[in-house]
């Protein structure tokens, strides 16, 4: 076997995913701050607006799934490349759109199957393929790249609205995805073998499956037998809501809410692009924590804290950044997706060699509920004015979120697991005791 001295180029592999998701991430940073500047060119309601926001969530949880499949089928390259390239089209196009079911066209379907396709199955299977060792570490970093990506074009999309108008900055965002695709296709590998190497930290060189796993029968069984069971409905239904408390509301309605109050976009925006730093902090002081505390009772924390800072949040919004809002920025930030980890472990602990797969149909509950809240907040603000009753009925919601999670029961062995791979196909994944 040949030593390599040199860097292995799985880390190249992990750089250039990391591109690829921080340069997908871009558009998440432009709904919420063109949410007004539709408004006023083309006077669509804003709940109207956010169902574009609505169709883009749903669909980025419910492709996710599946995407597992698309890469095993046609390769991780070509599916990647194509995925930037949607949702470049999705974010340059809306420079030509007359009429709002266009908007929901780009921004919804167009680029919601883009950045669907590049989702959690994207950054497992790259270091499913590439990584033995440091496996964990480089799951986490690409997992922040969706972050870095808000944090990076958030502050810099606001500015440009401000200044040369949102068509500028939708053009901007195609052209950083478009940037992207060049180094996908020459640089991102599909396999260590196709260079006659190990992954990083193996000693073997492994080729890839002759018999690759039909991973979307198996994703839809999954959801199936998940779907009888209890713990699965409790982890949905808290993680639905903790879609519809972060992406659907928060990251979707909060910069329009505090321009509601006097505060400029362009500060706005520069404290949700801190929550996007701070939620860095908090997803791996969660892992951390996950590793010593029982995951039930941490979620039941994270989400009774979440609850409480959302009742407080409309007395805090004002023309400046007080010092109170960015108390809340950082609090809220630690708190956005510290909901990951435990919920990951939880669906390992019940449905056993299953648990990944059952998560991504959880993580599509979450984006569910994202899409509800999206539009459902627009919709308080085109009726009432503003977005106060949305923000308590999340706060409520988010309390509701702490007592399901503090319902799912540890009593035993929960879930006799049998390994999907050699399962027929009419055989159960795993048997529920109760």
């Amino acid at each position: 076997m040949t030593r390599y001295r040199r860097l292995h180029p799985a880390w190249t592999v992990a750089a250039i995913a990391f591109v690829a998701l921080v340069g997908a991430a871009g558009f998440r940073a432009t709904p919420s701050v063109l949410l007004h500047p539709l408004h006023a060119e083309f006077g669509w309601p804003l709940a109207t607006i956010s169902a574009a926001v609505s169709v883009n969530l749903m669909l980025y949880g419910l492709t996710a799934p599946f995407a597992a499949a698309l890469m095993d089928r046609f390769g991780i390259r070509r599916v990647v490349a194509v995925a930037l390239v949607l949702v470049a089209a999705g974010s340059g196009l809306t420079v030509f759109m007359s009429a709002s079911w266009q908007l929901i066209l780009c921004w919804g379907v167009l680029v919601g199957l883009g950045t669907g396709s590049m989702a959690l199955a994207f950054v497992a299977t790259v270091t499913g393929r590439w990584f033995v060792h440091r496996r964990g570490l480089v799951t986490g970093v690409l997992t922040a790249g969706g972050a870095a990506g808000q944090l990076v074009f958030l502050p810099l999309v606001a500015v440009l609205v401000r200044d040369h108008g949102w068509r500028v900055a939708a053009l901007v965002v195609a052209g950083a995805a478009l940037a992207v695709v060049p180094l996908v296709a020459w640089l991102l590998r599909e396999h260590p073998a196709d260079l006659g190497l190990p992954a990083y930290g193996a000693t073997e060189v492994v080729p890839p499956g002759a018999a690759r796993r039909r991973r979307a029968t198996l994703a839809l069984g999954a959801l199936a037998q998940a779907a009888r069971t209890r713990p699965f409905w409790l982890l949905a239904g808290g993680f639905a809501i903790c879609g519809m408390t972060t992406n659907g509301l928060v990251g979707t309605h909060f910069v329009p809410a505090a321009h509601d109050h006097g505060m400029p976009e362009t500060t706005a925006a520069g404290l949700l692009a801190l929550v996007g730093l701070f939620d860095i902090v908090g997803t791996v002081a969660s892992g951390w924590l996950t590793d010593r505390v029982d995951s039930r009772l941490l979620l039941g924390a994270y989400y009774a804290l979440r609850g409480a800072s959302l009742l407080v949040l409309p007395s805090l919004f004002a023309g400046t950044a007080q010092p109170s809002m960015l108390v809340f920025i950082i609090f809220y930030g630690l708190d956005w997706v510290a909901t990951v980890p435990p919920t990951v472990a939880l669906c390992r602990e019940y449905f056993g060699a299953s648990g990944a797969v059952v998560f991504g149909w959880v993580f599509a509950a979450h984006q569910v509920g994202a899409a509800i809240a999206a539009t459902g907040a627009g919709l308080v603000r085109d009726r009432l004015g503003d977005y106060a009753l949305a923000w308590y009925v999340a706060g409520a919601l988010s309390v509701l979120a702490a007592g399901l999670s503090l319902l799912l029961r540890r009593r035993g062995p929960v879930v006799v697991p049998v390994p999907m791979a050699v399962a027929a196909p009419e055989r159960r994944a795993w048997s529920y005791r109760g």
